[in-house]
């Protein structure tokens, strides 16, 4: 069924809303959110308190101010000017260049860890470009030399205020040319305007199931920052002892992370552990 305001996705149900809106808890009470369109979720996450002023142990990163790069570091200008030098990025039609774009995702997806990495199917991926972006801005990193599209990146529009960085791809091939920082300058760039403004780009929150530096990466190159809030999870009645029994062993798994449904049930119970140290640290301050 149809659940007004969430959205099912890798396992879980999460809200539709952007970071800083405050999700409809009444189909979690209702129990009405175990039945979502999508799959069956394991757990239900959100998070409020957006962008609070103590330091939480989960975050969301993201760009609330123009980006300027004349306040970095040499080396790090250098690193972004070289992206600039070697790549034009502009908007472009995801279905003038489907086979590209499939291309680069292939690619991309190959230096994934196999614990984690998808499945590419050609089909689906040409449906996913005709279904799921065309609410999202499309870029493409293209090579000056050969004019090669070696990047993109999506960005769609979640509120009057909030832009989500959602994909980010490139061939490794062309990492060692700067394709990364070309696509994120190209961007922000693009979107300046509104980031001087009241708006603010969002690359998600804290990663906790990818073993990835890019969010890192973002801080240290563009001056993205730390938005902390409070995480929240509620599990699925049906599997709910289930947790509360493997949660003691999450040490002892983190052991197996290497096979994958092992990896994906450590990020869960990650996220169980950062929901039990704010409960802790609530009932501490009472």
């Amino acid at each position: 069924m149809e659940v007004k305001g969430w959205k099912y996705y890798h396992h879980a149900a999460i809200p539709n809303c952007a970071p800083h809106e405050a999700p409809d808890l009444q189909s979690v009470s209702s129990g009405e959110v175990w039945k979502i369109d999508g799959g069956r979720p394991i757990f239900a996450s959100w998070t409020l308190d957006f962008d609070c002023p103590e330091e939480t142990d989960w975050w969301y990163v993201i760009k609330d101010a123009p980006f300027d790069i004349s306040a970095l570091k040499a080396k790090r200008r250098y690193e972004i000017n070289k992206g600039i030098k070697n790549f034009e990025v502009v908007r472009i039609n995801p279905e003038d260049h489907k086979e590209a774009l499939y291309d680069v995702t292939e690619a991309a997806y190959s230096a994934y860890p196999k614990k984690y990495r998808p499945t590419m199917n050609k089909e689906f991926f040409f449906r996913d470009i005709r279904d799921m972006w065309k609410n999202s801005v499309a870029f493409g990193a293209f090579s000056r030399e050969t004019n090669k599209l070696c990047g993109y990146a999506l960005v769609s529009r979640q509120s009057e205020r909030n832009l989500a960085l959602w994909s980010l791809k490139a061939n490794p091939q062309y990492e060692k040319f700067a394709v990364n920082a070309a696509l994120v300058e190209g961007v922000l760039r693009f979107y300046s305007e509104f980031l001087a403004g009241d708006g603010y780009m969002c690359d998600g929150a804290r990663s906790i199931n990818h073993e990835t530096a890019f969010q890192d990466y973002l801080e240290k190159y563009f001056d993205f920052r730390k938005a902390y809030c409070k995480l929240h999870v509620k599990y699925n009645p049906k599997i709910k002892y289930a947790i509360c029994c493997i949660y003691p062993l999450r040490k002892f798994l983190r052991l197996f992370d290497f096979v994958g449904i092992v990896h994906q049930l450590n990020s869960v119970l990650k996220m169980e552990e950062h929901s039990v140290a704010r409960s802790k640290k609530t009932q501490k301050s009472l």
